[in-house]
């Protein structure tokens, strides 16, 4: 298996740098099913080209899985020819000050974006050339591919799925790295290793700047773990908590709505609310970037705050604007965050007296949404909850809004006024609550408000 990657931006050298690999050095690491060796073919100002090549022990490969897939597999094994999640392994081993975005000696390279050619030989893609265009063509790539028959003796078996691609693109090398390293083995739709938890945060990790406004990424989520249905459902749950805007302050501003406006709004609303509830503990579950928590911070009322997010860098930009370093004591005792997803349940968020749902729902796909019921409404069962969700009548007052859109594309639904007072409804009478429904902001006669609250209270 060969990987190369070569760029012609002067002085070229600086790729050598980017990469923390000496030019001068033919250099090896170990990887669980061979030896990775790292040399560079081209090495001028203005051409530098780094190859990495994996030298696979076939037997070693198969003593070390436990589960074949089929009897001949030690037999008839493509993985020591191929470039497949070994390859992958490999690149973070060799890559992994780059890929984290480093660079000691010349710091100001990582920022940069490289004139980059990548050459890949033997890439496994179920799903052909089309597929191949899906992932990459996406992220700004050429792509050029050449397939190869599954015998040029018999050309009416047709082609094999393996190709010899190139792609070029002007990228950062750390993001030409993380795009390698997710979609090489998400082209080949397998793995050589156990997926679990790990692969979520992996999956997160690598693809954060890039995986959250992917037209294909639930494919890749799919694909990158295995079709496991709760780590999936896990990851796409976070990849939809990594929009850090509202959909409808992107909306309210195009039609000339002061942008903060719309959301103070209905933060406020929430936390009125909630103020009027009496409770003495919150948690704002789906809580983003801390904005309704700030809110509930300054009422001493609250004793107790809890937020609750999927999104791991969501609660680090929280911890940042809510100064959790530079609280006093008491005030850190009073709040917590934690991550965590709302398809599960979970024992540190009982005992809280009322919870908060702000424009998550809209999120949750039908089976997701059920989930969710059940974790808030038959486990939890705080006394309280408030949830907000948009409004769909509202959206005819866009003009510049086709007709039938939803107000972004990761919101699986948009409810009518009807709509959320029968699923509201439903909900407490199947759990032993009353709820009430609210119009949040300017509301017309005709179609309501931009935003629509339900406030359920458990029946004494």
């Amino acid at each position: 298996m060969l990987l190369t990657i070569s760029t012609t931006r002067k002085p070229a050298t600086d790729l050598s740098f980017l990469l923390h690999k000496h030019p001068d050095k033919v250099q090896q690491v170990e990887i669980s099913a061979g030896i990775a060796h790292l040399f560079y073919p081209d090495l001028s100002d203005e051409k530098c080209t780094i190859a990495l090549l994996l030298d696979i022990d076939p037997v070693g490969l198969v003593r070390k899985k436990s589960d074949n897939d089929f009897a001949l597999q030690q037999y008839v094994n493509d993985r020591p020819y191929v470039a497949s999640s070994l390859m992958s392994a490999a690149i973070a081993k060799a890559f992994g000050t780059a890929m984290g975005d480093r660079c000691q000696l010349k710091p100001e390279l990582v920022s940069i974006p490289f004139p980059l050619e990548v050459q890949l030989s033997g890439l496994p893609v179920k799903g052909g050339e089309e597929m191949l265009h899906s992932l990459f063509a996406p992220l700004g790539y050429g792509i050029e591919a050449n397939g190869y028959p599954i015998d040029p003796q018999f050309p009416e078996w047709g082609q094999s799925r393996y190709y010899s691609v190139r792609l070029t693109n002007t990228v950062t090398i750390q993001h030409l790295l993380t795009h390698l390293y997710l979609l090489i083995p998400v082209c080949d739709n397998e793995k050589h290793y156990f997926v679990g938890q790990h692969e979520v945060e992996k999956l997160m990790e690598k693809g954060k700047d890039w995986l959250p406004s992917h037209p294909a990424r639930e494919l890749i989520t799919k694909r990158y773990l295995k079709y496991k249905s709760s780590l999936t459902n896990e990851a796409l749950s976070m990849l939809l908590k990594e929009e850090e805007e509202e959909p409808e302050e992107a909306v309210a501003e195009e039609e000339s709505i002061p942008k903060l406006r719309v959301h103070e709004q209905r933060l406020k609303a929430v936390c009125d609310e909630l103020l009027l509830t009496g409770a003495h503990s919150v948690a704002d579950l789906g809580c983003g970037e801390g904005k309704l928590l700030k809110l509930l911070m300054e009422q001493k009322q609250f004793k107790k705050v809890l937020g609750m997010d999927v999104s791991h860098r969501s609660l680090t930009i929280a911890h940042d604007k809510l100064k959790t370093e530079r609280m006093p004591e008491k005030q850190k005792e009073r709040l917590s965050l934690i991550q965590g997803s709302l398809m599960y349940r979970d024992k540190r968020l009982e005992g809280y007296e009322a919870a908060a749902l702000v424009e998550v729902i809209e999120h949750l796909d039908e089976p997701r949404l059920a989930a969710m019921e059940k974790v808030i409404f038959g486990y939890t069962k705080p006394m309280h909850v408030i949830i907000t969700t948009p409004n769909k009548e509202y959206n005819i007052l866009f003009e510049s809004m086709p007709e039938n859109a939803m107000r972004h594309t990761d919101h699986r639904f948009e409810w009518t006024r009807t709509e959320f007072a029968d699923w509201g409804n439903r909900v407490a009478l199947e759990h032993g609550y009353h709820v009430s429904f609210k119009a949040v902001g300017e509301e017309t006669p005709e179609v309501g408000a931009l935003t629509q609250m339900a406030i359920f209270s458990k029946n004494k």
